[in-house]
């Protein structure tokens, strides 16, 4: 697969986000179709995306945990990009026209202050590296119809990202536990998930080092000051027009989004 055919597929994936319409999954397509072909794919999209004027603002880990691995049917972490449409500030109120068919994640957010790049990046030299957490909703959000889809289908659309939003607290890693502490979602003032940060990875920092690791092994680093969703703790969350969502973490804080 040439990277011009490899072009076209992000340039599709694109015009997807930017129309609002779902595609069959690539991987039905096109059967032999790898991670490495969807990171080219994911980078073309992004690409596109940073050509209409947006920039990169950080990173993403997905698929981290037990419970979304088993929802999507996909068993291994990926990564995307955090571009700047895609923050909404903490209680803000999120378009549903700017959407296809989201879905919410409670994570725990990292702000390094000193760049990481692998190979090598432990979780304890992540601990060091960090400045402060935060909780945040991630607002995933796939182009491919109905979640239909592979490890490289969501690659390709960037780690199906959507939009995201971030508490205003940030506290010092090394004040807690990060595995321990405990996770509760409200949908509409009522309890609708329960988590924990081990959830990810055993460890939010195991997730953030296997990202150090594999964004060092293509030559990127993760820099300081930008934010790191580091996986969700627990299932997906179906939303639409109307529903209102908190978080709260146990020891770190939380923030608020509804839908209109």
């Amino acid at each position: 697969m040439d990277n011009a055919e490899l072009d076209r597929l992000g340039d599709e994936l694109y015009d997807a986000w930017q129309t609002r319409q779902m595609l069959a999954p690539l991987t039905a397509r096109m059967p032999d179709l790898t991670i490495d072909h969807a990171y080219r794919i994911q980078q073309r999209m992004v690409a596109r995306r940073i050509g209409q004027g947006e920039r990169v603002i950080g990173k993403k880990i997905g698929v981290t945990s037990k419970a979304v691995q088993q929802m999507l049917g996909v068993y291994q972490p990926d990564f995307g990009s955090l571009l700047s449409g895609m923050h909404y500030e903490d209680g803000s109120a999120i378009p549903m026209d700017t959407l296809i068919q989201p879905r919410a994640e409670g994570e725990i957010v990292f702000y390094l202050k000193q760049d990481l790049c692998g190979p090598g990046i432990t979780a304890e030299q992540v601990l060091a590296a960090t400045e402060s957490v935060s909780a945040c909703f991630e607002i995933v959000d796939s182009r491919v119809k109905d979640w239909k889809i592979k490890i490289q289908d969501t690659v390709a659309d960037n780690a199906s990202c959507g939009v995201f939003v971030i508490g205003k607290e940030r506290i010092d890693p090394r004040t807690l536990d990060l595995a321990m502490c405990g996770m509760v979602i409200e949908k509409n003032g009522e309890i609708i998930a329960t988590g924990a940060g081990a959830a990810a990875l055993g460890h939010p920092a195991n997730a953030v080092a296997w990202l150090a690791n594999e964004l060092g092994a293509r030559g990127v680093a993760l820099k300081a000051g930008e934010p790191i969703l580091s996986g969700s703790l627990a299932p997906l969350i179906p939303v639409q027009a109307g529903d209102s969502l908190r978080v709260r973490i146990g020891g770190i804080g939380g923030c608020a989004v509804t839908f209109e």
